[in-house]
């Protein structure tokens, strides 16, 4: 009897000893040691470790080079930050097992080469896409080349982690997936109430006003305004049906062009609710979310709607240039011509726009109604502000009785899911475009939604360069290139004041040489979002001057990029200013430029450099505009 006890606890004792094995062995193989995408020299990398064996709860031990490094316990396992600056050897050992690593910090000064070779190749093939492709490779194949991996191999790794890894990463994030598919609802409304005759409806009840020279541009003026949610449309719309109105009244071609190029970007720009807003989101969210900030897009973008300078004072420029009814420089010459002599039309530039014009053209059998367009807008616009106080809605906030109406409002502005509100509000003013269309019998269901799918499709230009922008941003994160910019402004000793005016001028040369304000804003935003903010926090600033000087590079950026798309000859807008008003495009970037380099002088020297220095908004704008109409008045000739 004692030998079979003693054989079954001999077996007993084995199985035991043998699942304990194999537990500890399964634990031991489970141990995880993960280091950052790209580790760079001289920057805190943070290091973690999982899967420790949760038997006997032993804490790992941590040797770098043969030291040993302190560990932090939490719920997912042990952690550290270390700063590389040599290339090192890391191991872990763990119930009897041992994980070593080598690390080779990549240099961080070579964090800045992608968004610099990206802009490179921009101004050198005008072209984005490829540009941004480019920048992206040359850091993906430096991370696997620093990584120990043969030089064609690290640019086979590469290209595939551009799509495997970055892409797919921007994708998969459900606010990027949020601006897409707003984009292309509002890219869809568009198309429709263009096809059914309500922007045309829009057009001829304003253009019945216009009635002499003054009257001719102020109504152009004013559907640049109302036509304020996308830029393509405006141009298109305003110019194609302004043109026989202004030919009329003897307007130039050119004034006609620059009034349609000037209230088209601009206004989309800082309106609240447009085909930009979701990329500006998208951009300023990067932003908050790497600096760890408590604040939300929309808020921020709210913020910086008061520093925008050039935008706000182009409107203001062209509103007084029709009033005052002067001109100067090329467009003073372009106006007395004329005026003196019959309208002469250039036959090459007098084609018909591209292709995206056809897809807004309106059937000879439909009757251009206004109330078309204007009830999916008001829905878009409504839908918005109700979708952002439903979201947002915190009672003991308005039940407050310490904080204002505007500042209830704010709060709940700030805190409400703004991607949620625009998805919402742009499927409705789909859905009540379709409906008008239908009820009405302008449109067939069909031909409605061919018109939305066309609407798609003249976003895609957009969501690609979007795509490829949030991917060089979670690139220059894992680079830490911000930091590398950063360290370089704090070496000449710079001040963080002057950064919103170098971002300005920056964001501007780059547009021009781009031609493109959204590519622009894709390669500045990553950079100089982080940099102003640590530089500011490495200067000793207080947050609550900190962000008003982050508020203001959010807005240069913007501002630069509509004025280097204003000036650019390669700028799509433009071009399509040009081809909407049959105006001779060379004539026409000529004659618009002196405009928006006076603009922009006056924005920078009495905008966005001086109240980066603690000059109030309201007077900076004051004096701004109190010198626009100086210059329109003393230089300025009547025509």
């Amino acid at each position: 009897m004692a030998l079979t006890i003693s054989s079954s606890f001999k077996r007993v004792l084995l199985l035991t000893l043998t699942i304990f094995s194999l537990s500890a062995t399964l634990n031991a193989k489970d141990i995880v040691l993960k280091l950052p995408p790209a580790v760079m020299k001289g920057v805190n990398a943070n290091i973690s470790i999982e899967g420790i064996d949760q038997i006997t709860n032993t804490p790992p031990k941590l040797l770098i080079n043969g030291v040993r490094v302190s560990l932090e316990k939490d719920k997912d396992g042990y952690h550290t930050q270390h700063s590389f600056t040599k290339p090192s050897e890391i191991q872990v050992i763990s119930t009897g097992k041992v994980i070593t690593k080598n690390v080779n910090p990549i240099p961080l000064w070579l964090s800045i080469l992608p968004p610099l070779i990206a802009i490179i190749m921009a101004l050198i093939t005008k072209e984005v896409f490829s540009s941004l492709f480019v920048g992206l490779l040359f850091g993906t194949a430096t991370i696997y080349k620093y990584a120990g991996v043969n030089f064609f191999i690290a640019i086979g790794k590469g290209t595939l982690a551009i799509v495997d890894t970055y892409l797919m990463e921007s994708l998969v994030d459900a606010d990027h997936i949020s601006i897409i598919i707003f984009s292309m609802l509002i890219g869809g409304m568009v198309t429709i109430i263009s096809m059914n005759g309500g922007m045309k409806g829009i057009v001829n009840v304003l253009s019945k006003y216009a009635r002499n020279r003054r009257s001719g541009q102020f109504i152009t003026y004013l559907m640049g305004l109302v036509i304020f949610f996308d830029d393509y449309a405006n141009t298109l719309v305003v110019g194609n049906t302004m043109r026989p109105v202004t030919d009329k009244l003897k307007i130039s071609r050119e004034k006609l062009a620059y009034l349609v190029d000037s209230t088209s970007a601009p206004i989309a720009a800082i309106a609240f609710i447009t085909t930009w807003i979701g990329a500006e989101l998208s951009y300023i969210q990067e932003g908050i979310i790497n600096l760890g900030l408590n604040t939300t897009p929309y808020s921020v973008f709210i913020n910086s709607l008061q520093y925008s300078f050039y935008p706000v004072l182009t409107l203001v420029f062209a509103g007084l240039i029709i009033w005052q009814q002067r001109d100067f420089g090329p467009m003073l010459t372009a106006e007395k011509q004329v005026t003196q002599n019959d309208l002469q039309v250039d036959k090459k530039e007098g084609k018909r726009s591209p292709q995206i014009m056809k897809e807004l053209e309106v059937a000879e059998n439909i009757t251009p109604r206004w109330f078309n367009a204007v009830i999916p807008i008001l829905v878009v616009v409504i839908g918005t502000l109700i979708g952002l106080i439903y979201t947002g809605w915190d009672a003991t906030t308005w039940m407050s009785k310490n904080l204002s109406f505007t500042a209830k409002l704010s709060h709940t502005i700030g805190d409400a899911d703004v991607f949620s509100a625009l998805v919402w509000s742009s499927l409705t003013g789909v859905f009540t475009a379709i409906i008008l269309s239908s009820v009405q019998r302008l449109l067939s269901m069909k031909e409605s939604i061919e018109a939305v799918i066309n609407g798609f499709k003249t976003m895609f230009h957009a969501l690609l360069i979007l795509s490829l922008a949030w991917s060089l941003a979670l690139l220059t994160s894992h680079l830490h290139t911000a930091d590398f910019i950063t360290q370089i402004l704090t070496s000449i000793n710079i001040s963080p004041l002057f950064i919103p005016a170098l971002t300005f001028v920056f964001s501007a040369f780059i547009a021009f040489s781009t031609g493109s304000s959204w590519g622009t804003m894709a390669i500045i935003y990553p950079l100089m979002l982080p940099a102003v903010w640590k530089l500011g926090v490495d200067a000793g600033m207080p947050h609550d001057e900190v962000m008003p000087l982050f508020y203001n590079v959010v807005s240069a950026v913007l501002a630069g990029s509509v004025l280097g798309d204003h000036c650019s000859p390669i700028s799509d807008t433009t071009i399509l200013s040009s081809l909407a008003c049959s105006c001779n495009h060379i004539h026409h970037v000529r004659t618009q430029m002196p405009y928006a380099l006076t603009v922009a002088g006056i924005a920078v020297i009495f905008g966005t450099l001086p109240v980066a220095f603690g000059l109030p908004v309201w007077i900076s704008y004051i004096i701004s505009i109190a010198t626009i109409f100086a210059i329109v008045k003393l230089i300025g000739k009547k025509v």
